[in-house]
């Protein structure tokens, strides 16, 4: 049996901190009523989510089974491969004011515009690779707005270590994190070919070392949607299970 389809709207605001207009691609659940209180999850690379990741497919069929409470997802699309970077790499000039545009005003746009649970707990970010990345350093930054974090193939250098390794209350995230057993040569955006998997697994015995609520899987694959669409289930299920 399909899962029910629920609807998707087009928001837009104006950040101060970004100095732009910043779209969002809104999904409604099949079972949305403003009478009722729904989790947040937000999404980096926010049109790959839904193209890719099947993410309304996803929530439904969740939803359906009782595996998570009610959600809303809030894409985020990036404009090109620059914007991305930009906004999303530790070293990107706009990142911190991204994550300040995060907390500080797309927080506060939702909750006013959504029937939101508006706590810490209620919101989830997920992104892959420089999305999750984001996703973790903006809940690093602002845990009591940010949750519940899930990323996938996330990049990791030793200025996000550092930030996991200052962290001082892992009881206030849950974290999800995967990457793949093949990601040994990844070309990134600015030409280099890295190593995923080695920073990935300091950044595991980090988070277990530190006792962060924390759910970790290696699939075997490389840096592709091809092998995170199929783990954006485990990955909901994990950081917004009942």
């Amino acid at each position: 049996m399909a899962a029910a389809t629920g609807t998707m709207r087009d928001y837009a605001l104006y950040s101060g901190e970004l100095q732009e207009k910043i779209e969002l691609l809104v999904y409604l659940p099949s079972n949305f009523s403003p009478l009722h209180k729904y989790s947040l999850l937000i999404a980096q690379d926010g049109k790959d989510y839904f193209m890719y990741g099947k993410m309304k497919h996803v929530i439904e069929t969740l939803m359906e089974e009782g595996t998570i409470d009610r959600t809303i997802v809030v894409g985020i699309p990036y404009r090109n491969v620059n914007d991305r970077y930009e906004k999303y790499h530790p070293a990107g000039q706009k990142r911190e004011a991204y994550i300040r545009f995060l907390a500080h005003e797309l927080v506060p746009f939702l909750d006013d515009e959504l029937p939101t649970y508006q706590i810490g707990k209620g919101r989830a970010l997920i992104g892959d690779s420089l999305g999750g990345t984001v996703s973790l350093l903006a809940g690093l930054l602002y845990p009591h707005t940010f949750g519940n974090i899930a990323m996938q193939s996330p990049y990791i250098d030793d200025s996000v270590l550092a930030c996991i390794r200052a962290f001082r209350d892992p009881s206030l995230l849950s974290i999800y994190h995967s990457v793949g057993t093949e990601e040994t040569a990844v070309k990134t955006t600015d030409g280099h070919v890295r190593d995923f998997i080695t920073p990935n697994r300091m950044a595991r015995d980090l988070f277990m070392e530190k006792r962060f609520t924390y759910t970790y899987h290696e699939f075997a694959g490389g840096h592709a949607w091809t092998y995170w669409q199929p783990d954006v289930p485990r990955a909901v299920s994990a950081i917004l299970s009942l």
